[in-house]
C-alpha cells in the first residue's frame, strides 16, 4: 500500500521571513527615536501633570456671570479677563465686561480711581463692536458705558456732549438693528435724562417695563428717571424692585439710601425728616452688611453713613465712619479730606489741618495717622499723594486754606501756606463769588496777622464750605 508524503503538523522548521525582519528594525528605529525625543523634551511622558489646568472660555464666564450676581464686581472682571485670554476675540465677553466695568465705577471713591476704570469699560465696549459691528447688544453697551463717561465732574464739558452723542447714536443703531432689545432701550432713557429730555426718556422706559420687568437695569434705569423728575420716593420703589432682583449689588442700597437722605434734607418736618434719616441709613447698613457676607472691604457704605450723620449735626458718629472707611483704603487722600471737613463742621479746626493737608497736599505715613486722629491697631499708615484742584476737591483746599489762615498768629504763621492754596483756588475757581468771598476773607486774615493784629477768633471768620461734599446728595434736581 503506498501512502502518500504528508507534512508535520506539529513540527515546523525555522524559516526565515524578510517582512518580519523589516518590521522589527522599523520597530527598534522607531523606539530609538522616540527616547531620545523624551530625553530632549520634545515630547512629554504621558499622563504627566499639565503646569496650569486648561479652561474653556465659556466656563470662565460663566463665572463671570456668577460673580455678577453674587454682587463681587472684581471677582466678575477678574473672570471675564481669564475668558479673554483664552479667546480673545468673543464680542459677548467683552460687552459683559464692559457693562461690569462702568457698574463697577460706583464702587470707588476718588475721581482717579472712577474715570480709570470707565475708560477701560470704554476700550472693551469699543472692542465688543469692532468685533461684532452687526450685534444689537454690543452697540446697546456701548452707548451705556459712553453714557458713563459723559460725567461732567470728570471730564470738560466739550468731551461730555462728544460722549452723549456718541452715546445716542450707539443707542439708535442698537435698536435699528433689534427694536426688541430691552436693554438699548432702558439705556436710550438713561442717556435721554442725561440729555434733558425727560419726557421722552419716560416713554422709552415705560416702554422697556411693558416688555420685561425682569432686569435689574430696567429698573434702576426707572428709578433714575423718577429721580431726575423729582419723584424720589417713587424712585426708592423702583431701585427695591431692582434690589429684589439684584439683592446682592450693593450700590443699588447706596442709590436707594441717597433718594431717602434727599427727601429727608428737602422735609420741613423735623419728625419726619428725622424718619427718613433713619430709613437712609438703613439701606447703608445693609450694603454695608451684604460686603461683609461677601468678605468684600469697601469703603463707599460707611461714606454714605458718614454724609448722613453729618448732615443730621451728629459729627461725632460721622467721623467714627469716615475712620472706619480708612480702615479699608489707608491711602485715599479724597476720605481725608471728607474727614477734614466733617471735623471743621464739628468746629475742631485744629483737627481738621492734619487731614486737609493730607488730602491737599499729601503727607507721609506717620502724618497720615495724625490726619484720622490717632492710628490704632486695626490702622495701617500710609503714604498718601494730595488730590489735584478739581470742582470736586475745591471745597477741601479753600477749607485747608482758610483754617490755616484763620488760626495764624505772629507767633504760629501759617499764611505762608495758607495763601498758597488760597491763590491757587482764586487762579481756577475766583469768578465763584461764594468761593471767592472765602478766599477773601482768608486773605483779609493774612494781613491783619502780618500786621501783628492779634484780637482774629477762628469761630467766627471761618466761613462754611459752599460746596460741602458731606451735604449735597448725588441725586438729580429736576430743572423747572
Amino acid at each position: 500500500m503506498n501512502v502518500r508524503y504528508r507534512k508535520s503538523l506539529f513540527n515546523r522548521k525555522n524559516e526565515s521571513n524578510v517582512y518580519r525582519m523589516f518590521l522589527w528594525i522599523m520597530l527598534i528605529l522607531g523606539s530609538i527615536w522616540l527616547l531620545r525625543s523624551v530625553q530632549r523634551g520634545e515630547i512629554k511622558p504621558l499622563f504627566q501633570a499639565t503646569p496650569t489646568p486648561t479652561r474653556f472660555a465659556a466656563s470662565y464666564a460663566l463665572e463671570g456671570d456668577a460673580q455678577f450676581i453674587a454682587g463681587k464686581l472684581d471677582a466678575a472682571i477678574t473672570a471675564y479677563q481669564e475668558a479673554l485670554r483664552v479667546d480673545p476675540s468673543n464680542a459677548e465677553v467683552w460687552a459683559k465686561l464692559a457693562r461690569i466695568q462702568t457698574y463697577s465705577s460706583t464702587l470707588v471713591t476718588t475721581d482717579i480711581q472712577r474715570k480709570a476704570r470707565l475708560e477701560e469699560a470704554l476700550e472693551s465696549a469699543k472692542t465688543a463692536v469692532e468685533l461684532a459691528p452687526d450685534d444689537s447688544l454690543a452697540h446697546a453697551i456701548n452707548s451705556f458705558v459712553l453714557d458713563w463717561n459723559a460725567n461732567p465732574t470728570l471730564v470738560e464739558d466739550r468731551k461730555v456732549q462728544e460722549y452723549l452723542t456718541k452715546a445716542e447714536q450707539e443707542a439708535v443703531r442698537a435698536l435699528q438693528l433689534d427694536n426688541t432689545n430691552v436693554l438699548a432701550i432702558a439705556f436710550y432713557a438713561e442717556i435721554l435724562v442725561d440729555q434733558q429730555k425727560w419726557t421722552q426718556a419716560d416713554e422709552y422706559i415705560q416702554q422697556a417695563l411693558e416688555q420685561d420687568q425682569s432686569l435689574m437695569d430696567v429698573h434702576r434705569v426707572h428709578a433714575y428717571v423718577l429721580e431726575s423728575l423729582g419723584n424720589y420716593d417713587l424712585a426708592i420703589e423702583a431701585y427695591d424692585r431692582a434690589i429684589r432682583i439684584a439683592p446682592n449689588f450693593t450700590f443699588l442700597y447706596l442709590r436707594a439710601g441717597a433718594n431717602y437722605r434727599r427727601l429727608a434734607f428737602d422735609s420741613p418736618n423735623e419728625i419726619v425728616q428725622k424718619d427718613l434719616y433713619e430709613k437712609s441709613l438703613e439701606y447703608f447698613a445693609k450694603a454695608a452688611r451684604v460686603n461683609d457676607q461677601l468678605l468684600i472691604e469697601d469703603p463707599v457704605p460707611y461714606l454714605s453713613i458718614a454724609k448722613t450723620y453729618s448732615q443730621m449735626g451728629e459729627f461725632f458718629i460721622a467721623a467714627r465712619n469716615v475712620q472706619k472707611a480708612l480702615e479699608f483704603q489707608p491711602d485715599n487722600a479724597d476720605t481725608y479730606g471728607q474727614l477734614g471737613v466733617i471735623y471743621f463742621k464739628s468746629r475742631n479746626y485744629e483737627g481738621s489741618i492734619p487731614a486737609l493737608k493730607c488730602a491737599v497736599r499729601g503727607c507721609t505715613a506717620e502724618e497720615s495717622c495724625d490726619g484720622r486722629g490717632g492710628c490704632s491697631s486695626r490702622d495701617t499708615p500710609a503714604q498718601i499723594t494730595g488730590l489735584e484742584l478739581s470742582p470736586n476737591t475745591v471745597v477741601y483746599y479753600y477749607t485747608y486754606g482758610s483754617v490755616l489762615a484763620a488760626l495764624s498768629r505772629p507767633q504760629a504763621n501759617n499764611c505762608s501756606e495758607a495763601l498758597q492754596v488760597l491763590s491757587e483756588v482764586k487762579a481756577q475757581f475766583g469768578a465763584d463769588r461764594d468761593i471767592a468771598g472765602i478766599v477773601n476773607a482768608g486773605e483779609e486774615i493774612c494781613r491783619l496777622v502780618g500786621g501783628s493784629s492779634d484780637g482774629i477768633q477762628p469761630a467766627a471768620t471761618i466761613e462754611a464750605p459752599t460746596q460741602d461734599p458731606l451735604m449735597v446728595d448725588q441725586t438729580p434736581t429736576p430743572s423747572q
